[in-house]
């Protein structure tokens, strides 16, 4: 029959059986391809692993999806921002690229005095000199302590409070009181100021202890509470300065005072000076 009415394939077998063997060969090949059936997906078998595969109960690890935030600008904004950045000058402003500043003898800064004693101290140092601290320190004004003046216990009966010994110390004022029991209930305060009265401050006392005096100008026996409160001092507090202050008595809804008959007790500053051996002016450095 003629070969424009062969089916496809009767006609490439024709054509390859003139081509000779070896095409047939592939023509065999090719049909076995067309005729091949697709292969069938391998199903796991429970209970059978690989002999490398890991047994593990972490889950299946999954692509993260990566999102742009929000708050972050796009590339369009982003460009924007970039082309209005610039730069300018204040000259291009008008106004002038400096500014002075003229200093009056009279509006010279006013140094503490901590700093230029550490500045005296460190030139004094590195000059090799013999080295001197002035150490502050306070001193009462009335010679006598005033539990050792004649007619105490008089005073104290008469005032129900009186300071009876002031110990004066680097880290403050110690002060011991004694007033009359009269009453369970009682506070004792010391209020004392640095600046004359423009300011004060309160410290409160605390009970030490409780004794029996005896007089002979009374009745016989006072019961009195001693209680003992404490005055910080500024550390770096000047020589001339002056430390007032007044006892403070509260019972029974009273108020009793010990200003030392109005004239405040006074404690004044002072400073004496400390000759620091030659051995110890090297600790003293890193001591400043």
């Amino acid at each position: 029959p003629p070969t424009s009415t062969l089916p496809t394939s009767l006609h490439t077998r024709k054509r390859a059986d003139d081509t000779g063997g070896s095409s047939l060969c592939c023509m065999l090949d090719l049909d076995g391809a067309c005729i091949r059936p697709p292969s069938a997906t391998r199903v796991p078998v429970p209970g059978r692993q690989r002999p490398n595969q890991k047994v593990t109960c972490e889950p299946t690890p999954k692509p993260i999806i990566r999102q742009r935030s929000l708050s972050l600008p796009c590339d369009t904004e982003r460009r924007k921002r970039c082309r209005n950045v610039g730069v300018r000058f204040v000259d291009s402003l008008g106004i002038d690229l400096e500014d002075i500043k003229v200093f009056k003898s009279g509006e010279d800064p006013c140094i503490p005095h901590h700093v230029t004693f550490r500045l005296l101290m460190g030139a004094e140092l590195a000059d090799g000199k013999h080295l001197e601290i002035s150490l502050p320190y306070l001193k009462p004004a009335f010679s006598q302590q005033p539990g050792d003046q004649p007619g105490f216990l008089h005073r104290l009966s008469q005032q129900k409070v009186c300071l009876e010994r002031v110990l004066c110390l680097e880290l403050g004022v110690i002060g011991i009181t004694q007033v009359i029991n009269l009453d369970f209930e009682k506070d004792v305060t010391a209020r004392f100021s640095f600046t004359g009265w423009k300011s004060c401050t309160e410290a409160k006392a605390t009970w030490v202890s409780t004794i029996t005096k005896s007089w002979e100008e009374g009745e016989g026996q006072l019961s009195c509470d001693t209680f003992r409160f404490h005055l910080p001092v500024p550390p770096f507090i000047q020589p001339g300065a002056m430390l007032e202050f007044a006892i403070q008595y509260k019972v029974c809804g009273v108020e009793y005072w010990d200003n030392n008959n109005g004239e405040n007790y006074k404690l004044f500053c002072h400073n004496y000076k400390l000759s620091v051996p030659k051995e110890c002016e090297d600790s003293m450095v890193h001591f400043i």
